[in-house]
């Protein structure tokens, strides 16, 4: 199992992070985020947005967040109702981060990993995320790197013609961690009528007049991909994950259409390693990693014993005395 982790690691592969990776740091979960919009309450000028409202409200209480809102169509005040109070909830979880990682530079495990991952001769590295924190940039920050998210640099940040953003330093290529969000960031933001998408980071609260650029989970979803920036970060993202020679999946569901299709079919045609990290794994993930599509593989998920693991020699898992070899600290502590 160790030799199977290293091998990955020593790959340069693509780091894929799901919410899980964010949510031991105080970031919301899915449920938290369903409780907190619930209780948000919204403007409802007429009867059709109040019974739209009622029936999100009352499905929520029974089902998945990303269901409801998939399922119930709410009127374009509410769905940006939705992701305002999303970007509300989240932005203040991640400045707390922010300010913890200011005080203590190794407060995030991404920074060892980015470091042991940039350590060699490779001076760029790929990361693809559904989430909306910028717990990427941080570590990378953290860790002396530089990191492109498909926009500029500074605090007015605007999207870049070059994706990814090159450094230099020295005149030679600096080392640079390219972050790939495809559901979009807390930094994004589109401003009034015709303006382009701007980057504006560490907002403490939403500027009047601009709008998150983030995707939640509903009707649209699929729809908003399609317009800049997210088309051109997901062709980015996708580049990434089809040319990958390996993948460390980190607190990642396999629930996203937008993501699994080239690694799925990567893992499925080459025996290109792939490790995940997780509490528990998702039916999804089970059905992907366990039912036979990958072909080398290696999951440490937590267990009462500590922590159960499974790759091709066990794959119906196997108890290791170790209590969080399943957490990204715990998993550095084996390849390093």
């Amino acid at each position: 199992m160790a030799e199977l982790a290293q091998a990955c690691v020593a790959a340069a592969p693509v780091v894929v992070l799901g919410s899980g990776a964010s949510m031991p740091h105080g970031l919301p979960g899915m449920g938290a985020l369903a409780s907190h919009l619930v209780a948000s309450g919204p403007a409802l000028p007429d009867r059709e947005h109040s019974d739209a409202w009622n029936t999100f409200v009352s499905k929520a209480a029974s089902a998945d967040l990303e269901t409801v809102l998939t399922t119930v169509r709410l009127p374009e005040a509410l769905t940006r109702h939705i992701v305002e109070a999303t970007w509300d909830q989240i932005a203040a979880a991640d400045l707390r981060v922010f300010e913890a990682v200011v005080r203590d530079h190794r407060h995030l495990a991404l920074t060892r990993l980015f470091r042991h991952l940039l350590a060699s001769t490779h001076t760029d590295l790929d990361l693809v995320t559904t989430n909306y924190d910028r717990l990427a940039e941080y570590a990378a920050d953290a860790g002396e790197l530089c990191h492109s998210t498909g926009f500029g640099h500074g605090h007015l940040r605007f999207r870049h013609k070059e994706h990814p953003l090159r450094f230099t330093q020295n005149k030679k290529p600096a080392r640079t961690v390219n972050i790939w969000k495809v559901h979009g960031s807390l930094d994004w933001f589109q401003g009034p009528t015709d303006s382009a998408p701007v980057g504006l980071p560490l907002m403490p609260a939403r500027l009047s007049g601009y709008s998150p650029l983030i995707i939640t989970p509903g009707i649209e979803k699929f729809q908003k991909t399609h317009d800049e920036p997210f088309r051109t970060i997901l062709a980015n993202a996708d580049r990434a994950l089809q040319r990958a020679r390996g993948y460390v999946c980190i607190g990642y569901g396999f629930n996203d259409r937008h993501i699994q299709p080239k690694l799925i079919e990567r893992c499925a045609v080459e025996p290109v390693p792939l490790v995940l990290l997780t509490r528990t794994m998702t039916p999804a993930a089970r059905e992907f990693v366990l039912g036979g599509q990958c072909r080398r593989y290696l999951v440490l998920e937590q267990s009462t014993a500590g922590t159960r693991a499974y790759c091709p020699d066990y794959p119906a898992g196997a108890e290791l005395p170790t209590p969080d070899l399943w957490t990204l600290h715990g998993f550095l502590s084996l390849v390093m």
